[in-house]
């Protein structure tokens, strides 16, 4: 297996440190940015064009190793594997995140609510283009014979509830 380097490109300041939703709360009211090194400052331009972009980050946080079959905690226990989950817990551990651009001042992007802790390496920023990001056939995979509407929908929008 080839082994290779990231560097990070900033960090993600949150009021999250000991716990963080399990998805972005786009209505969190808190105040949420990526903190971009200066040497990637240029880079921000036109960004604030878009409506929401992806945010790639380094969970540096994790202490548990990856398996491949997991059962994520609102599944009653059922099995599946790690890449048909959405767990944090994986071999290269990177997070991925689409939120809202509220605005961008400096070498910050505010945004909408963030799903990590606070001080996490940021990798990368990327915008969400509707017509190539958004498939009009997509489903819910094995998630959507499991679960009722309503509790997919707290998943979805990233609401803490009883699992």
């Amino acid at each position: 297996m080839s082994e290779f380097s990231l560097r990070s490109i900033g960090s993600i300041r949150t009021p999250y440190f000991d716990s963080a939703p399990y998805q972005p709360v786009d209505t969190d009211e808190q105040e949420f940015y990526l903190q971009l090194n200066s040497e990637y400052v240029a880079g921000l331009k036109d960004l604030d064009s878009f409506t929401y972009i992806y945010i790639l980050y380094y969970i540096d946080r994790l202490k548990a190793e990856p398996k491949m079959e997991v059962a994520p905690p609102w599944a009653a226990g059922q099995e599946v594997g790690l890449f048909a989950s959405r767990s944090p817990v994986r071999p290269n551990p990177i997070g991925l995140s689409v939120v809202r651009v509220k605005k961008i001042s400096g070498n910050r992007i505010y945004t909408s609510g963030l799903d990590v802790f606070d001080n996490t390496p940021l990798l990368d920023i990327k915008p969400y283009i509707n017509d190539l990001d958004s498939k009009c056939d997509a489903n819910n995979g094995w998630v959507q014979n499991f679960e009722s509407d309503e509790h997919m929908a707290l998943h979805i929008q990233g609401i803490p509830h009883d699992y």
